[in-house]
């Protein structure tokens, strides 16, 4: 039984109206995203990037080209015009941080994994800035047969073991001992950022009093940091007497 002949336009990811250096610049792209470093062991990437090769061989010879456009069938010759809408070229997903990266910034691996893109799953890196916002919005272009459309990430924070975020204000609780509330006077707990922090004690703090450090926070949108509000616990002493005979 004969197998058929792969359509290369699809495993570029373009159609038959392409350009010369629109070939070039998809099988450069998808060949970084296909690199063994970056897919170390997978049969999948190794099947994709043969593919990508013999795709590139045909179509990146404008005679083997000729050639290949003079033997497509009316079906695939459809299918090789024919793009993703613009609704279906644009995704939206949420992307969560560590809260150091907030303030320190770094560099994300975005994989898509779209049933339509017959090339396979897609690859972009995202960096984020130092000093980026939750709730920061970022636009990832796409390639392929979805060019034109774009990954739209909203960045929030992964859940922390110690801080609950609201913003780009931090919360956590501090345990004291009751002589502590009671005289007021300084703690210290350990930020975000891994600084130690001196938390004021009132005197006479009352259990579950909100202690509040100014710009010890995640960045906020328009520049500057939210702030850490520290809720300050305590064991109420209760002692019970016997009844006097």
């Amino acid at each position: 039984m004969q197998t058929a002949e792969p359509n290369h336009y699809a495993t570029l990811g373009l159609d038959c109206r392409c350009t010369l250096a629109q070939i070039r610049d998809a099988y450069r792209l998808l060949a970084k995203q296909l690199h063994p470093d970056l897919n170390p062991g997978s049969p999948t990437a190794l099947g994709h990037t043969q593919a990508l090769n013999a795709a590139y061989e045909t179509l990146g010879n404008p005679e083997r080209r000729r050639a290949y456009d003079a033997g497509l069938d009316p079906a695939r010759k459809s299918a090789a015009t024919t793009r993703p809408s613009k609704t279906q070229r644009n995704i939206s997903h949420e992307a969560r941080l560590r809260l150091e990266d907030f303030l320190r910034g770094t560099t994300c691996a975005i994989r898509v994994s779209d049933p339509a893109n017959p090339a396979g799953p897609e690859l972009y890196e995202l960096v984020i800035p130092p000093g980026t916002a939750p709730g920061t919005r970022f636009r990832l272009p796409r390639s392929g047969p979805f060019a034109g459309g774009f990954i739209q990430l909203r960045i929030s924070a992964l859940p922390h073991f110690r801080f609950k975020v609201r913003g780009s204000d931090l919360r956590c609780d501090l345990k004291i001992k009751p002589e502590r509330a009671r005289q007021g006077g300084v703690e210290t707990i350990r930020g975000i950022y891994g600084a130690m922090l001196r938390v004021p004690i009132p005197r006479g703090a009352a259990r579950h009093e909100v202690v509040r450090l100014a710009g010890e926070g995640l960045p906020k949108p328009r520049g500057g940091r939210g702030d850490l509000l520290v809720r300050l616990t305590y064991r109420v002493e209760v002692q019970v007497r016997r009844p006097v005979k």
